[in-house]
C-alpha cells in the first residue's frame, strides 16, 4: 500500500547514501569504507590507507603473531631421561615398582640384541648402609622334601620404600609365595621350605639390596647387573636394578622375572650351579643365567670373562624361552 501524497523511490535508490527509506524495508548497511574519496580511487600505498585505514597495520601484524604462536605449539619439551644403566629414567615420584600389566609382553630376539643389558625403567636405590632389616614374620613349613631349609627375609637398610611398593610385608609374602609355589623347589619332592625371622636360625636369608652392597658381595666380573648367593653371609642377594626392572628376555613380564630370580639365586642357596639351555626352544632351566639371556652362545660369550663360570654353558646354538621355576611346564 502506497502513502498518500509520498514520493515514489525508485527501487535501486532505496540503499543509495543519504536516500530515504520505508519503515517495513530492513537495515542496509554501507560497505563502503567512511574516508573513501567519491569520484573516483587514491592509488598506491596512500590509496591503501586512505581506503582501509588502520586495517593496513593491523593485518601484518597479526600474522606475525599467528605464526609466532603456531612455532612456540610446535616445539617439543625436554627428553625425561637417557636409558642408562643405574640411573634414573623418570623424574616423577614411583609410588611402587612396576608391575605385569595386562600388555602383551614386547617380544624380544634373545640372539642378535643384548638381553643382559638392564632394561629402561623406573629409578632404583643405588646406594645403601650394608646393614639389613629382618622382616618380622614366619610361615608354616611347605612341602614334604627330606631336607628342610629355613629361610628369613630382609631389606638393606636405604632401600627406598618405592623399590618394594611401601610394604616390606607385601615383598616378604611374595616371596613366601613363589616359595611354596608347587612348581618351585618344594615340587621336586626333595626339600621343604619354612620362613623364620631370625637370621641366626636361617640357612639362608633373602635380602633385597642395593646395587652398590651387591657389587661388593656378588663381585663385577661381568659388568652387567645381577643378582648372587653369597654363602660366607648366607645372604640370597636380590639386586635393586633388578627388582625394579627385571631383564629385556622376560620383556614387561616383571612378576615373572621375579618369580625367577628369587628360584634361581635360592637354588644356588640349595648348591644348584649354573646350567645352560638343554633342549633348543624349551623353557631353560631355572639355574640359567636367564639374567642374561637363553641363548647358548650369548650367554658362553658373557663366562669368558667370569672364571667361575667360564665353559659351564657350550657353545652350541640352541636358545630356550624364558622359565621362571624349577618344575618347568612341558
Amino acid at each position: 500500500m502506497s502513502t498518500p501524497g509520498a514520493r515514489p523511490v525508485p527501487p535501486d535508490d532505496r540503499y543509495r547514501r543519504g536516500a530515504r527509506r520505508t519503515g517495513a524495508e530492513p537495515l542496509a548497511a554501507s560497505w563502503e569504507p567512511a574516508g573513501r574519496p567519491r569520484g573516483g580511487r587514491a592509488r598506491g600505498l596512500k590509496g591503501w590507507v586512505a581506503n582501509y585505514g588502520w586495517r593496513v597495520y593491523a593485518v601484518p601484524v597479526l600474522l606475525v603473531l599467528t605464526a609466532l604462536v603456531v612455532l612456540d605449539t610446535a616445539t617439543p619439551g625436554d627428553d625425561a631421561g637417557d636409558g642408562k644403566s643405574g640411573q634414573a629414567m623418570v623424574t616423577t615420584t614411583t609410588q611402587g615398582p612396576p608391575v605385569a600389566s595386562e600388555t602383551p609382553p614386547v617380544k624380544v630376539d634373545p640372539v642378535n640384541i643384548p638381553t643382559a643389558v638392564l632394561p629402561d625403567g623406573p629409578k632404583f636405590s643405588e646406594q645403601g648402609a650394608g646393614t639389613w632389616q629382618v622382616v618380622p614374620g614366619t610361615t608354616a613349613q611347605v612341602g614334604q622334601g627330606a631336607t628342610l631349609y629355613k629361610y628369613a627375609i630382609a631389606v638393606e637398610d636405604g632401600v627406598e620404600a618405592a623399590d618394594y611398593g611401601g610394604d616390606r610385608e607385601a615383598f616378604a609374602r611374595t616371596i613366601d609365595g613363589v616359595l611354596a609355589d608347587n612348581r618351585s623347589w618344594i615340587g621336586t619332592g626333595q626339600v621343604a621350605m619354612q620362613r623364620v625371622d631370625d637370621e641366626q636360625a636361617a640357612d639362608f636369608v633373602v635380602s633385597l639390596t642395593t646395587t652398590t652392597t651387591t657389587h661388593k658381595l656378588c663381585g663385577v666380573q661381568i659388568q652387567y647387573e645381577t643378582s648372587c648367593w653369597q654363602p660366607t653371609t648366607k645372604r640370597v642377594v636380590i639386586n635393586t636394578a633388578r627388582w625394579v626392572r627385571g631383564a629385556k628376555v622376560f620383556s614387561n613380564d616383571l612378576s615373572t622375572y621375579r618369580a625367577y630370580v628369587i628360584n634361581h639365586e635360592v637354588g644356588h642357596a640349595l648348591r644348584n650351579n649354573h646350567e645352560g639351555c638343554k633342549e633348543h626352544g624349551q623353557p631353560a632351566p631355572v639355574m640359567m643365567q636367564q639374567t642374561f639371556g637363553v641363548a647358548n652362545d650369548y650367554v658362553a660369550q658373557l663366562n669368558e670373562v667370569d672364571s667361575s663360570n667360564r665353559g659351564v654353558v657350550p657353545n652350541d646354538g640352541k636358545v630356550c624361552t624364558p622359565n621362571a621355576f624349577p618344575v618347568a611346564p612341558r
